[in-house]
């Protein structure tokens, strides 16, 4: 027998890597020392101007939201949502991205389809500005049902150490903002295909007048990166915690970055939630706590800042492309995030 008999094609990875090639090489930068299809990525590190350089590093997927890419058929966007969730995160302590890795995993490889996946990555690669030196796809037959896949990301950052944000520095009467985000991003995947495909029945391909596009195109749409916006925030003013809110929604998220006296007071008026995440709550029948101990609800990312620093923050982040409301303070109790009607 043969390694294709049994079900692995060498040829139809190496036509992958080949189609993906154009993707990956558009995400390299002068710190990019090889070519693909070494053993390794080499990355020149440059630490000048730096007194400490600490790497940073973090590692995630996609989740359930992949099943929609099954769903859809649609494989070109997913990987911005495994680089978005890897990169905020690292991006949370205040680190520069420098590279990223991906994995691909499937049953059986389709050349055109790993190349789909891999443009995603590259897209997301590039609005991180971090070139992706480097991966591993892999066909496993019989360990996946056909069609399925599983994705992977590793990303590196570098920050001096004296700028490393650790949330220590937050104190009473600071100012959260809110930075919104493209909708479900990459968490919740699971309660909203309960409620969305299996309860209510509905299909992606049907139109919601109150989304402005079909029900996939909505939950489909990538995961922001927010490196620009949040890089240009720290040259100008001191963020003294970030918050990437992903599984575990506000209640999970929020209290990472606070100290053990302090709670995060969030207005829950103060900024236009997305109308996917109301019509969630409202087939599901799905009570306030559990939706904001699971979804993002419309903001992405948390910053933390002295009040005195919030218009110039506001004002970079406009500049940016950003939008941002300021959603709430902290303020004394025991390290938790308590919701206010205003």
């Amino acid at each position: 027998m043969t390694y294709k008999e049994a079900g692995v094609n060498v040829e139809e990875g190496q036509r992958a890597v080949e189609l993906m090639k154009k993707h990956v090489k558009g995400t390299f930068n002068q710190h990019v020392l090889d070519d693909i299809g070494g053993f390794g990525g080499l990355f020149a590190l440059d630490v000048k101007g730096m007194k400490e350089p600490i790497l940073v590093s973090g590692t995630d997927g996609v989740g359930t939201k992949l099943k929609l890419a099954f769903l859809l058929d649609k494989h070109d966007t997913i990987g911005q949502d495994c680089v978005a969730m890897c990169i905020n995160d690292i991006l949370c302590q205040g680190a520069k991205p420098l590279f990223f890795l991906d994995y691909i995993a499937t049953g059986k490889l389709k050349a055109e389809k790993v190349a789909d996946i891999v443009k995603g990555i590259a897209d997301g690669c590039q609005i991180a500005k971090a070139p992706l030196i480097g991966g591993e796809t892999a066909e496993m037959p019989g360990f996946y049902q056909d069609g399925e896949y599983d994705i992977a990301g590793f990303a590196v950052g570098i920050v001096d150490k004296s700028q490393v944000i650790t949330g220590k520095d937050i104190e009473d009467g600071d100012i959260i903002l809110g930075l919104v985000s493209s909708g479900l991003h990459s968490n919740g995947y699971s309660l909203a295909r309960k409620v969305l495909l299996e309860r209510e029945n509905y299909s992606l391909d049907t139109y919601i007048e109150d989304l402005g596009k079909t029900l996939g195109e909505e939950l489909i749409t990538p995961t922001k990166i927010y490196v620009k916006a949040v890089m240009e925030v720290l040259k100008q003013v001191k963020i003294k915690g970030i918050a990437h809110i992903t599984g575990g929604g506000f209640y999970e998220n929020v209290p990472r970055i606070l100290p053990q006296e302090l709670d995060a007071e969030v207005q829950l008026q103060s900024w236009p939630i997305p109308e996917i995440f109301n019509i969630i709550r409202s087939v599901g029948n799905v009570e306030e706590e559990e939706m904001y101990k699971t979804f993002n609800m419309g903001i992405g990312m948390m910053l933390v800042i002295s009040e005195k620093d919030k218009e110039k923050a506001l004002t970079v982040l406009k500049e940016a492309g950003e939008s941002a409301y300021e959603i709430g303070k902290i303020i004394k109790g025991k390290r938790q995030v308590v919701l206010c009607q205003e």
